[in-house]
């Protein structure tokens, strides 16, 4: 039965998980908008207003020169609003209408570029000072198992196996490196309360993990599953390493993410009713909360480069009114030699943006479902 304490405390991590939701994201988005922003302004296009968050306005910050800086009511993002960017007053040489092709582009796929640097930035930088490493937290030790004669206990979080440790966000883990030594004597790290004791098992051998038990013997509960845990360790990489690390984590999130939307048209096309292999503004909220209190912040930073990524990967997209879209229909005209009217082109914008509505409102029901425990 749940205490008022726990019911408080459960209401402190929902407001904590909401106010990291919105932060994270909302300062991706204002990083992306600061790149159409320093781009238009290297090109003399006139900016009329640098907003944090969307509109309703709430407050002026600041009036200087053309442009009005203003904090906005929904705190979702930024945006930037360009003199002409909507395809009229072409004759004002310092509208983004009046712009030749290649500046509109630039100034387009600024904002991609941004998140891409941000989310490499991040990698390295976590790379550079070293990444966190994780355990796994026993929530339950099978009886007559290796773990059971070990003497290891529920509570208890392996961190090192042999002593060595694993990253984070490396190719191993510590059920990975069990796997891979069943039928051998290992030494556990195992932190107990505040005391690390280390303790020496002969895990099963390699058929039985072939037939489906751990080598260990934990967590094999259904209900009770192996969880990561954060540990004190880190693991350090030489300068030319970290660097190398951060240029290929940013490669490799978006090489998942471009591999990810290919599924997620699939799974709209082909299988509509079933929850898709995406989240929403819900489902990634409570990723970040889930992260968060688990694994601590400089995994939950190192998801911010995640998404990072994954917002240069979907603005690039072909589809208004995203910036690729933007960049397509620029390119239509220009290929095609044909006027599309400031009418035509501002209806297609909103006909993609109720498109891209009515994804989200699909998505999030069934994040809603998730959580409920129905999908």
């Amino acid at each position: 039965m749940r205490t008022r304490s726990d019911r408080l405390i459960e209401i402190g991590r929902t407001i904590v998980t909401v106010v990291l939701f919105f932060g994270i994201l909302g300062a991706l988005v204002v990083i992306h908008e600061l790149g159409h922003f320093i781009v238009a302004r290297l090109f003399r296009v006139r900016v009329l207003e640098f907003g944090i968050g969307f509109p309703p306005r709430a407050k002026v910050l600041r009036d200087v020169g053309e442009t009005v800086y203003t904090l906005n009511w929904l705190p979702i993002g930024g945006f930037v609003k360009l003199e002409g960017e909507d395809g009229d007053e072409a004759d004002d040489p310092r509208s983004f209408a009046a712009q030749g092709l290649p500046k509109k582009i630039l100034i387009l796929v600024a904002g991609v570029v941004m998140n891409v640097a941000l989310a490499a930035a991040i990698f390295t930088g976590i790379a550079l000072t070293g990444d966190p490493a994780i355990g796994v937290y026993v929530p339950y030790v099978e009886p007559g198992s290796p773990a059971e004669s070990a003497g290891i206990e529920v509570g208890d979080v392996i961190e090192r196996v042999n002593g060595e440790a694993f990253g984070a966000f490396g190719p191993s883990s510590v059920l990975a490196e069990l796997h891979d030594s069943a039928g051998k004597t290992v030494t556990l790290a195992v932190r107990r309360a505040d005391a690390v004791i280390d303790i020496t098992a002969t895990l099963r051998t390699p058929d039985q993990v072939r037939d489906g038990k751990g080598a260990l013997g934990i967590g094999q509960q259904g209900t009770l599953p192996l969880e990561p845990r954060s540990t004190p360790d880190r693991i350090h990489y030489p300068v030319d390493t970290a660097l190398r690390l951060g240029l290929e984590r940013t490669e490799s999130a978006m090489r998942v993410i471009i591999d990810g939307v290919g599924q997620l048209a699939s799974a709209i096309i082909t299988r509509p009713t079933e929850p898709p292999p995406a989240s929403g503004p819900i489902g990634i909220a409570t990723q970040i909360g889930d992260i968060f209190w688990t694994l601590g912040p400089i995994v939950t930073l190192y998801l911010a480069g995640i998404l990072s990524a994954n917002l240069a990967v979907v603005n690039i997209l072909p589809f208004p009114p995203l910036d690729g879209g933007r960049i397509m229909l620029l390119l239509i005209k220009r290929v095609a030699g044909t006027r599309l009217s400031v009418r035509a082109e501002r209806l297609t914008y909103v006909v993609g943006f109720v498109f891209l509505m009515a994804f989200l409102v699909w998505v999030t029901g069934f994040d809603i479902a998730r959580g409920l425990g129905g999908g």
